[in-house]
Formats: structure tokens, C-alpha cells, sequence
């Protein structure tokens, strides 16, 4: 997943992982331009998931 497809459509994807993992933050999903890396490093700490998985889950939404 590149940077412009996850910008694309972000406040989609943003809602949908809200949805199903509701201890999401709006913080915890900022998505600012080349921060990718620290927002994705926010959601391993929170959520317990490697960025694969991460990368997965999103692409699966």
C-alpha cells in the first residue's frame, strides 16, 4: 500500500478501523504527510499487531 492510496481514501479507512478496534483514537490515526511511519508505529503499540498485519487489516477494510 502506497502513501497516495492510504491518503486517498484515509478518512474511510479511518472510520471503518474505528468500527473495529474501538479503543482507536482520532489521535491515533492522524495520518500527516510523512508521518505514515509514526502513525503505523502508534497502532502496533496499541493494538499488538505487526506492521504487516497492520498493512493487511487496512487493505482488508
Amino acid at each position: 500500500m502506497n502513501t497516495t492510496e492510504l491518503k486517498g481514501n484515509w478518512d474511510e479507512q479511518k472510520g471503518k478501523l474505528k468500527q473495529k478496534f474501538a479503543s482507536l483514537t482520532d489521535d491515533d490515526l492522524l495520518f500527516a504527510e510523512g508521518k505514515k511511519e509514526e502513525m503505523f508505529g502508534r497502532l502496533q503499540i496499541k493494538l499488538g499487531k505487526t506492521k504487516d498485519e497492520l498493512h493487511k487489516i487496512i487493505e482488508g477494510l
